[in-house]
């Protein structure tokens, strides 16, 4: 359920949006509190936290063509006239550009998505122990974590017009495994991401052996011939590049600012035309899924791409009032301490309907890339490069056993996305990961898709 100091909240949420309303043309206030809570268990030491914990509240007031805000960690004694004398400091977050009001339509809603089950933190322990266990009964093995962490997010959004309350729960599950040979030194990692935490637990214990038997080929890896090369990317790397591609080049903040080619994109092809894109707290149930975003505005399914061609960006509702259009659900908060930006949610290329089996037998020699190491992108330029942590060689339609890493993917997105020509049939979106605006403000993300057939460079 909601949280209860939040609940207890609204009604003086209520009376100061009131109050407020005499001196502005428009105020909202929206709580956070999240609850978070981290469990490690490792070779050398485990430990249970709730470090990432917040709780607070922005007020946001517009007048004069501009939107002005204030946070603070409690409403208690908060009178309208503090805000007034605050938010008229040369030094408060103000929107950039003069923008006309945003109309907000009546609506009064409870949302709530809880983890199902009620797990004990010595259960949890339990079951990290047991994979860590596990994971040295190689010798090769020289260290392991196993993670577990519980996101309890809970929100509400109060304005004149709205009374919103969203409570949801999202569970990652994550392991990585250190192994050595002489001087040898290599590390793998698997993690999950779930609405469960049974699931979670679950898939994790089932692939952990895979990742140990990866961590102990890497040992063997070498580098790639540097080169063009026919690739497939398993999911991870598919959500990779969609993250990078046509993810952060098509944050219309971006757009405000002229720092985004996509801008001049939009109705032409990007892309192959077998290639759909979506982004959307709203289209799948992953790390990023929310009923409202921080602007108040109910959370949105975007198709970015539509058979090859750039549909439209994604954006906040400051973005969207000042392009003049309609704001799609990602203007998001690091925390209730900053200000919002248009961020991505979950970002994952459709399906197709090819077969896995069918997109290997097709390549005459190339790469499967798996894993999502890092990856950046230029959104002014469109270059791009994303880093698998290996990728294992294709030959005459079949793998060869042959393992590469790392495998670096570069070159320029159009050509990249152009040159998809197979789509699997099934699509997975992975939920356990952080994205940056710059090099700063960290909201948590997934991305994925199915697996795509395409041409790269790789070094």
């Amino acid at each position: 359920m909601l949280n209860k100091y939040l609940k207890a909240n609204i009604p003086a949420a209520k009376a100061l949006v009131k109050e407020l309303r005499k001196t502005y043309d428009y105020a909202s206030i929206l709580g956070s509190y999240v609850l978070v809570k981290r469990i490690v268990v490792g070779t050398a030491n485990s430990a249970i936290d709730e470090l990432e914990s917040e709780c607070g509240f922005v007020v946001k007031v517009y007048k004069d063509g501009r939107y002005k805000e204030y946070s603070c960690d409690s409403l208690e004694g908060l009178k309208a006239k503090d805000i007034v004398r605050a938010v008229n400091l040369k030094n408060v977050c103000s929107s950039e550009f003069n923008v006309k009001m945003l109309e907000e339509k009546e609506h009064v809603e409870d949302f709530l998505r809880e983890d199902p089950d009620k797990i004990s933190d010595k259960e949890i322990v339990r079951r990290l122990t047991e994979i860590k266990d596990d994971m040295h009964k190689n010798e090769k093995v020289i260290n392991t974590n196993c993670v577990y962490i519980k996101r309890e997010t809970s929100k509400i959004f109060v304005s004149e017009k709205k009374c919103l309350t969203q409570k949801y729960d999202w569970i990652n599950a994550m392991l990585v495994v250190v192994t050595r040979d002489g001087n040898k030194i290599k590390d793998n990692y698997h993690a999950e991401g779930e609405a469960s935490s049974l699931k979670a637990l679950n898939l994790l214990k089932k692939d952990s052996k895979n990742v140990l038997d990866i961590a102990v080929r890497l040992l063997d890896a070498g580098p790639i011939k540097p080169g063009k090369y026919t690739i497939i990317t398993d999911p991870s790397i598919s959500g990779l590049i969609a993250h990078e591609a046509f993810g952060h080049g098509v944050e219309m903040d971006m757009f405000v600012k002229n720092r985004a080619k996509a801008r001049d994109y939009v109705g032409k092809y990007v892309a192959s035309p077998i290639v759909d894109m979506y982004d959307g707290a709203k289209g799948v149930v992953s790390a990023a899924s929310y009923f409202f975003d921080d602007d108040g505005v109910e959370a949105h399914k975007t198709q970015i791409i539509k058979k090859g061609i750039l549909q439209t960006g994604i954006s906040d509702s400051l973005s969207a009032l000042t392009l003049g259009t309609e704001p799609t659900g990602n203007g998001r908060r690091e925390s209730y301490k900053r200000k919002v930006y248009t961020r991505m949610t979950n970002t994952y290329f459709g399906k197709g309907n090819d077969k896995l089996e069918d997109m290997i037998k097709s390549v005459k020699h190339g790469y499967f890339l798996f894993q999502t190491n890092n990856g950046m992108e230029d959104p002014k330029n469109w270059q791009i490069q994303c880093t698998a942590s290996y990728g294992l060689e294709i030959k005459d339609g079949k793998l060869t056993g042959k393992i590469v890493s790392p495998v670096v993917i570069s070159g320029y997105v159009v050509d990249l996305l152009s040159s998809i020509s197979m789509v699997s049939d099934k699509v997975k979106v992975i939920g356990s990961g952080m994205c940056g605006k710059g090099h700063k403000e960290w909201v948590y993300v997934s991305d994925g898709g199915p697996y795509l057939k395409a041409e790269a460079k790789l070094g």
